[in-house]
């Protein structure tokens, strides 16, 4: 990964700058297409000093038969922010250029650039917290 032997690029990347793989949009779009639903817009915010996104969705499908009168036709709508908050810290004294080091809630991991594979890298959810604020 390219990333790694940037000197500190790898720091960047836990931080959670610089994201690699799906983007926060196709995401957010994959999440609303199990639920039946469709992205209305996103849009990327700072709550608390972390990154996040603002998302609104609407339901593909209607409300159908309700007791409320003129509603059948309407469509659900909601909104969210989520944050992406970093598990990990780099280690101390470790030169980012040599070794990538660093430790995600107290569990040490350290990776080579030289002799570096992909499977090397623990899984986004040992990397990063990702939760609804709002």
């Amino acid at each position: 990964m390219d990333s790694f032997q940037e000197g500190d690029g790898w720091v960047d990347w836990l931080s959670g700058v610089g994201a690699h793989g799906m983007s926060a949009q196709d995401a957010a779009a994959a999440l609303a297409a199990q639920n039946d639903a469709s992205v209305l817009g996103s849009e990327e915010v700072t709550i608390r000093g972390l990154d996040g996104y603002s998302v609104s969705v609407e339901t593909r499908y209607t409300v159908g038969d309700s007791v409320i009168p003129g509603t059948e036709s309407m469509r659900a709508r909601a909104e969210a922010i989520a944050v992406i908050e970093p598990r990990c810290e780099e280690q101390d004294g470790v030169d980012p250029s040599e070794v990538v080091s660093f430790v995600c809630d107290g569990e040490s991991f350290e990776l080579d650039p030289e002799d570096f594979e992909k499977g090397d890298v623990p899984e986004p959810s040992v990397l990063f917290s990702v939760y609804l604020v709002e």
